[in-house]
């Protein structure tokens, strides 16, 4: 078994916590598992691709074309990203809210319309999942919680190997108390609202 997957943002997102949590999650199911991340000139602002793959894999870094997942907190970096790493048979959980990267900020490159990328993205991969991640975030009480709704739709899915109850659990384990809450509540929203877009593709 393989499972590859890629985090998509920009700095200040938590694309690297969530890729350690979903690492964590498969080491509780007893799986092998790899993590590698990717920066941008900037840390925040700047573009992050964190890598995480299990199964029976040597690279921590996911090969062109073979992620599975792509779980993009940004629009844009999810693009990025999808087009040299994204399987024809594979997914994309898409938050539609942009944080505009550094690049885009001052000019140097221009923000592709949302419908655009949607597009893009979908002629690339087999499903796109889009919705407002950060909204979702702000309902559950904090806009940091974004990639505990990310996560939350990730198990969604269908596609990991172990349940959102173990997932859940390793997000918990990896967040301050003061914002445990938060982000069990932000997971929940993400997982309702991948059930939701399921059930009306």
């Amino acid at each position: 078994m393989q499972l590859n997957m890629i985090v998509a943002g920009v700095g200040g997102q938590g694309s690297v916590l969530a890729s350690h949590i979903i690492a964590e999650a498969a080491i509780a199911h007893g799986l092998a598992v790899r993590v590698g991340e990717t920066f941008g000139a900037a840390m925040r602002g700047g573009a992050v691709a964190s890598h995480v793959r299990m199964g029976d894999v040597a690279s921590p870094l996911v090969k062109k074309g073979g992620a599975d997942a792509i779980l993009a907190l940004e629009p844009l970096e999810g693009l990025r990203v999808g087009v040299d790493y994204l399987s024809p048979e594979g997914i994309v959980i898409l938050n539609t809210c942009p944080n505009y990267p550094v690049d885009t900020s001052i000019g140097v490159f221009p923000y592709p319309p949302l419908e655009r990328i949607q597009a893009d993205l979908r002629s690339l991969g087999k499903t796109v999942y889009a919705f407002d991640a950060t909204e979702l975030a702000i309902q559950a009480g904090n806009a940091r919680t974004l990639n505990a709704v990310i996560l939350g739709a990730l198990a969604g899915t269908g596609l990991l190997p172990f349940s959102a109850q173990i997932l859940e659990e390793a997000l918990a384990a990896r967040v301050p108390a003061s914002s445990l809450e938060s982000n069990r509540a932000a997971f929940r929203l993400g997982l309702q609202r991948l059930e939701e877009l399921k059930k009306g593709a």
